[in-house]
């Protein structure tokens, strides 16, 4: 639906699709450009944001359990909803027909980000996760609000460019 003439190239992973591989876990901040193959979007799961956000869902399951049974249904099932909110509402919102609505969900992936983000913060000051792994999600999270920062103002461009203007 929102191929390669949308503008926006992404591809692959050059080591996978992340953890389900058996390879060595990479950060999302270690990626680069010229770490990805690029190619044309067929689908969402060609989205690198979308790999980048199931990654980090994979990281919260593994994280969340590990904290205090007392908490499985309170702080445990919110920043599982949360992270799972991401990556489903970027294929949702790409599989939408309009641009506007792809955007909306995208908006809405990017506070499911801020609601992780907390989420995190609070698990930290509870003790639940150590700095180090407070920091490394808080970065993963930082480097997906990017990534859907920028395919949001490329679909808003695109979106401009299609408006028509007060003289046509």
């Amino acid at each position: 639906m929102w191929g390669s003439s949308a503008g926006i190239r992404t591809g692959r992973r050059a080591n996978g699709t992340g953890p389900a591989t058996g390879r060595p876990q990479i950060s999302l901040s270690s990626m680069t450009a010229s770490s990805r193959a690029l190619g044309p979007v067929r689908g969402y799961r060609d989205l690198v944001v979308w790999q980048d956000a199931m990654d980090l869902v994979v990281t919260i399951y593994r994280t969340t359990a590990k904290f205090p049974k007392e908490e499985r249904y309170a702080l445990v099932d919110q920043l599982r909803r949360a992270a799972v909110s991401v990556p489903s509402n970027i294929a949702e919102g790409h599989g939408r027909s309009r641009t506007g609505d792809y955007l909306r969900y995208l908006s809405v992936a990017v506070g499911s980000l801020m609601e992780l983000e907390t989420q995190v913060q609070i698990a930290r000051r509870l003790g639940y996760i150590v700095e180090d792994q407070e920091k490394g999600l808080l970065e993963s999270s930082a480097v997906l609000a990017r990534m859907l920062a920028g395919l949001i103002r490329a679909l808003r461009r695109r979106l401009a460019q299609r408006a028509p203007t007060p003289d046509s």
